[in-house]
């Protein structure tokens, strides 16, 4: 059958063509990186061929050794990385290559363009290997075919990285693809064996397929023979005492198409009813599709060495989607798919006992490597605070892993956990104290924290997004509640002086008629208006119940277009206050009204809340000024 010659030239996306640029101009100071890259592609190709083969073996087209090759030509200037997987056909092509398909890429790019100091671990987090050929290519041809379709549907994709790329219908007898990088006059290195070598063994001689290259005599010349520069064996299947930290972290970079290191990882076998592999990383950056609903996972699913497929999302539960790495099992079927996965057995007991290792790993890190921690929480705390209302069982493993901001400490760094807590509580306490806000300084600054400065109790101070919804799911750690210091009726238990209480009491009585005329004010905005025991500087705050949701949470929520229910919130004024005192003495019931509005309004503001009218507020505040001038 004839080719139909069917050539066209086509416009990269926009954001294509921005990241080529920051590709040519930003990481010529790591130019060979392109190579691993390339390859990590090539072996991506093979284990999806592997994979589709399962079911239809007729894909390998009687060619079963999937492989790659590496060829340099000194006199053409080219180098070229061929593999013979899966392939790709015309549409293929023009997704992959001429688009770039994630929610994130407008985001990614951004912060490029605010750090150019960043851009290569940027470009790592992001992971967009095959555009790093730009670096030391100024034209680049790709060859392929898909796996099943005839020869007349090879597909020819070339590009000067210039915003265009032409695109045509060739005749190609193999499947796969061949990527030819026409070299510019700066990658002369590149066009010489021991250099191609040195770099295949430095970055993929984990690759479990035979990275192929010519041999070459005594005399350096080359001959009619192959020869594998790699070790072509699965990295995990080796014991960890004869991989080293270089071959752990470049295998790493292969997996999580990552340019940086791994913060950590741990590998481990599991032998007996079941038997299995796995080999897991933490990265030591979110990327950037961290909290996009189309996610990607990061484990990679294998049965006995064989690809089954990426992005396993029943391997590793939603809080722990960060986590990058392999699972090969033994006693999967080949054939297994994701809707056999999402109700195997044997797949949750691989799961259970993967998030079990993964925590315990966490653990361990946080207590014998504090500040590679923090550097983990910094860029993974917030995900890992979804987790106790993922995964109820392992709840007190993972608020174990918790790190807050506290009164303790003057500073926003979260580095206090519930262990230090509980060992930091007073002798009578009960309780562990905490609130949320929508801010460090929010929180810091709160009016309900007064009295627990006054009396040395430390609350944890709490103002991720996250934080309100989390706490819904704690009811306790070790045995001790948790309770809001800004929900609910202040009770501090044996902490509380008895003094104090009777002092508050006896307040109550007194302002009986100032709490009533206040509460006839206003009415419809607060439940109820009664002293404070809670208070000593500021002259009123907010309260809402138990089970009410903070008003930070209520703001956060309107902006984000969400209906709130109306939830009135209890105003607690504070008696010894000069504000209150001198309120008990207004007669004249429009500066009543004024000053009682006001006191709201302020402790509303203090709470992170919204207010209804701010331009009528300003207004009361600069009449009140006015008056207490004259």
């Amino acid at each position: 059958m004839t080719v139909d010659a069917h050539k066209e030239t086509l416009s990269f996306q926009t954001e294509v063509k921005q990241l080529l640029q920051l590709m040519i101009h930003s990481l010529y100071s790591n130019k060979e990186i392109f190579l691993r890259e390339l390859i990590s592609n090539g072996s991506d190709a093979c284990d999806k061929l592997r994979f589709e083969a399962l079911s239809d073996d007729a894909l390998y087209e009687g060619d079963i050794d999937l492989k790659l090759r590496v060829d340099f030509d000194p006199e053409a200037r080219t180098v070229s990385v061929t593999d013979n997987g899966i392939g790709m056909n015309r549409q293929e092509v023009m997704d992959n290559i001429g688009t770039i398909a994630s929610s994130g890429t407008r985001k990614f790019l951004e912060a490029l363009s605010e750090d150019q100091s960043q851009t290569a671990q940027l470009i790592g987090q992001f992971g967009v290997g095959f555009y790093s050929s730009f670096i030391v290519a100024d034209k680049v041809t790709v060859e392929t075919r898909r796996a099943g379709l005839g020869a007349e549907h090879g597909v020819r994709w070339e590009s000067t990285g210039e915003g265009e790329y032409t695109l045509e219908t060739v005749e190609r007898a193999e499947r796969g693809t061949r990527v030819t990088l026409h070299l510019n006059s700066d990658a002369d290195e590149f066009l010489d064996d021991f250099r191609l070598r040195s770099i295949i063994k430095k970055y993929s001689d984990h690759i479990s397929l035979p990275i192929l290259m010519v041999k070459r005599d005594e005399e350096g010349k080359p001959t009619d023979e192959l020869e594998t520069v790699n070790k072509a064996s699965a990295l995990w299947t080796r014991a960890r005492e004869e991989i080293s930290d270089e071959e752990y972290t470049e295998f790493y970079k292969h997996v999580a198409h990552d340019f940086e290191e791994p913060l950590s990882w741990l590998h481990n076998k599991v032998e007996g009813t079941q038997s299995y592999t796995t080999l897991f990383y933490i990265p030591k950056r979110a990327p950037f599709d961290l909290y996009d609903r189309d996610k990607r996972y990061g484990i990679k699913l294998y049965v006995k060495r064989v690809f089954i497929m990426d992005d396993a999302e029943q391997l590793m539960p939603n809080y722990l989607r960060f986590v990058r790495g392999v699972v090969d099992s033994d006693d999967l079927p080949l054939n297994v798919s994701r809707e056999i996965l999402q109700r195997n057995r044997q797949i949750d007991t691989i799961r259970n006992g993967s998030v079990k290792k993964i925590l315990g790993h966490l653990g361990k890190l946080a207590r014998d490597e504090p500040e590679k921690y923090s550097e983990f929480w910094q860029a993974f705390g917030n995900v890992i605070k979804e987790g106790p209302a993922e995964d109820f069982g392992n709840k007190e493993k993972i608020a174990k892993l918790f790190r807050f901001a506290s009164t303790q400490n003057d500073s926003d760094v979260q580095n206090v956990s519930l262990d230090e807590y509980l060992e930091r509580m007073q002798d009578k306490q009960e309780k562990i104290y905490f609130i949320t806000a929508e801010s460090y300084a929010a929180a810091k600054n709160s009016p309900h924290l007064e009295l627990f400065r006054k009396k040395g109790i430390e609350v944890l101070l709490m103002y991720d997004r996250v934080d309100e919804w989390m706490m819904s799911f704690m009811d306790e750690y070790n045995g001790k509640p948790f309770v809001s210091v800004a929900k609910g009726a202040l009770d501090l238990g044996e902490l509380e002086d008895k003094e104090e209480k009777e002092k508050a009491e006896q307040a109550e009585k007194d302002y009986q008629s100032l709490l009533e005329r206040m509460q006839r004010v206003l009415e419809g905005k607060v439940k109820e208006v009664k002293v404070s025991h809670r208070l000593t500087d500021s002259p009123s705050c907010l309260v809402v119940s138990e089970n009410d949701m903070a008003m930070s949470m209520q703001k956060l929520l309107k902006q984000a277009g969400h209906n709130v229910p109306n939830i009135e919130p209890v105003l607690e004024i504070n008696p010894d206050h000069g504000l209150v005192r001198r309120l008990q003495n207004v007669d004249d019931d429009s500066q009543f009204n004024d000053w009682a509005l006001i006191l709201f309004e302020q402790a509303m503001l203090s709470e992170g809340g919204q207010l209804e009218d701010p331009v009528a507020y300003v207004s009361r505040v600069n009449r009140l000024l006015q008056e207490l001038g004259n």
